[in-house]
């Protein structure tokens, strides 16, 4: 390539139209605390969403450890998590002074295993904390009938989830609680950002205070909180790419349907499937490398970084094997997330990549196989 392709490469709205939709600051100056476009946003997301209610955050993982710390867990309390996922939704949790208990994920799709959860369950156990991956979504109804047997709260990662629908409800509305990402790599962006979906106006409320340092007036700080807010630039940045969402998703599925179509005959070239069928929004192309293909993953890595293509082993290496857990986890049974850890490549997929890029990494990676 001549030039780099990157795994991702952000959407963005016509540069006039964003520079025209900012000009009302520089009158009010209100750049924050929940200012007139954080509050659009907010209704207009609720709508595309199809949730109860939204609450944006200054960031996906301020989002999740706040949601988390809403519930009130007690200290040192267990959470059941996955580790094949990035690093935010462990230290969300590890952040709010709990114990995560890693689960080991699924073959097809790399979603939680719900057929390994229960054994996990202990008298100190409170909850489970799900991550949507790649836009494939874990077993709900599975992951529901376990929580309501032992009295779990569910709070789902939905940060690659973004416009995804289940049996035509938003996939927001599952769980007790669930969490969106609106970095600038994601399918939908507010440059930075995140959201909790509230389930009604106490929790909403609730979310306020935490990402607001609890402060209900000038004079009344009824709580302890963070500073979670979205700022107006964000706000303005996300109003902007809403109305181009649907053109940018189509442009994802094409590409992701000839990558698809390109690589399903490439022997050790694995596709994942997702294991529950939903809509999808095309969030991502990984593929894992196995044996049959004749190089290993790294391998693999490094021959497209040869030419100019910059693929993300993501996610390597797994959340419970990072080194700031310092080996704690690693007697933990997680052979299936270690297995595609190792396995994974996230090819570039993005709004403008184009034809000709797709077929010429698909062609360094099936002249590559020794298989064929």
């Amino acid at each position: 390539m001549d030039k780099p392709i990157y795994v991702t490469r952000s959407s963005m709205p016509p540069y006039e139209e964003f520079i025209e939709a900012i000009k009302p600051l520089w009158e009010s100056r209100w750049l924050t605390n929940m200012g007139k476009y954080h509050q659009q946003l907010e209704k207009e997301l609720q709508d595309y969403l199809d949730v109860p209610l939204i609450s944006l955050t200054v960031n996906g993982h301020t989002a999740l450890e706040l949601v988390i710390q809403s519930f009130g867990f007690p200290e040192g309390s267990e959470v059941i998590t996955t580790p094949f996922t990035f690093v935010s939704t462990t230290h969300a949790i590890v952040r709010n002074h709990l114990e995560p208990v890693f689960c080991d994920v699924k073959e097809s799709d790399g979603t939680i295993d719900e057929k390994k959860i229960e054994e996990l369950i202990t008298p100190k156990t409170v909850a489970i904390v799900p991550v949507h991956v790649y836009g494939n979504i874990c077993n709900i109804e599975k992951i529901k009938e376990i929580a309501d047997k032992y009295s779990l709260k569910v709070i789902y990662d939905a940060a690659h989830a973004f416009g995804i629908k289940y049996h035509n409800k938003g996939i927001g509305n599952y769980g007790d609680a669930a969490i969106f990402s609106f970095h600038a790599t994601k399918v939908f962006h507010t440059i930075e950002g995140g959201a909790v979906v509230c389930k009604d106006q106490d929790m909403y409320s609730k979310m306020y205070d935490l990402k607001d340092f609890g402060i209900r007036n000038e004079e009344l700080t009824a709580s302890v909180g963070a500073n979670g807010k979205m700022n107006e630039f964000s706000a303005i940045m996300g109003l902007c790419n809403l109305k181009y969402i649907d053109e940018v998703l189509n442009a994802r599925k094409k590409s992701y349907e000839l990558y698809s179509q390109l690589l399903s005959d490439v022997p050790g070239i694995r596709i994942p499937k997702p294991d529950v069928i939903a809509t999808r929004n095309y969030a991502y192309f990984p593929i894992f490398v196995e044996k049959k293909y004749g190089k290993n993953r790294d391998e693999l890595h490094r021959l497209l970084a040869e030419h100019n293509i910059y693929s993300r082993k993501y996610f390597y290496p797994l959340t419970a094997d990072q080194a700031c857990f310092k080996n704690r986890y690693k007697n933990a049974n997680l052979k299936m997330a270690r297995q595609l850890s190792n396995q994974v490549i996230v090819l570039p997929l993005f709004e403008d990549l184009q034809v000709k890029q797709i077929d010429s990494i698909a062609k360094i990676i099936k002249d590559n196989s020794i298989s064929l």
